[in-house]
């Protein structure tokens, strides 16, 4: 199967994005910078794209103008071992312009949207009690970020 690569149209803020998302996970880093010639469309010796790994994952970033931004529409899910991990990266996300959303997304300081997940909520929606899963997606859905203790209490609060 031929390799994916995601690829984020920014403005004009590529690189300083892929340099916060590289500080926000662990084993990231930018392998790549280009840029902007005197064929344009930008000015000659602006970031054109920028290649970074965050975990493994390769991306691509570019500067491409004001035509797009980001919406819902497209996420990216944070699988997370626990509360500590949930709260880690909920906190890194929203700083410093990001924006709380429901059900666990977020929308960082960028306009990208995250889905800040812990294991215990699929554990929870795939309860084969359907009355504890019921409870847990019902406190879900109540929610911004996701609080483990919480699902758990409504899931068990029969």
């Amino acid at each position: 199967m031929p390799k994916i690569t995601p690829n984020l149209w920014f403005d004009t803020k590529a690189l300083e994005a892929a340099e916060f998302y590289v500080s926000v996970f662990p084993n990231s880093k930018v392998n790549n910078v280009s840029y902007y010639g005197e064929a344009g469309p930008r000015p000659a010796g602006t970031v054109l794209t920028v290649d970074f790994e965050l975990d493994g994952q390769a991306f691509t970033a570019l500067n491409g103008g004001p035509e797009f931004t980001f919406d819902e529409a497209v996420s990216f899910v944070i699988g997370c071992a626990d509360q500590d991990e949930v709260d880690h990266y909920w906190a890194r996300l929203t700083a410093d312009g990001g924006a709380e959303s429901q059900c666990g997304w977020l929308t960082d300081k960028y306009g990208l949207s995250w889905q800040v997940v812990p294991a215990a909520l699929e554990e929870l929606m795939t309860d084969p009690d359907a009355g504890r899963a019921q409870r847990a997606m019902e406190a879900m859905l109540k929610m911004q970020k996701i609080d483990v203790a919480a699902l758990r209490a409504a899931a068990d609060s029969a």
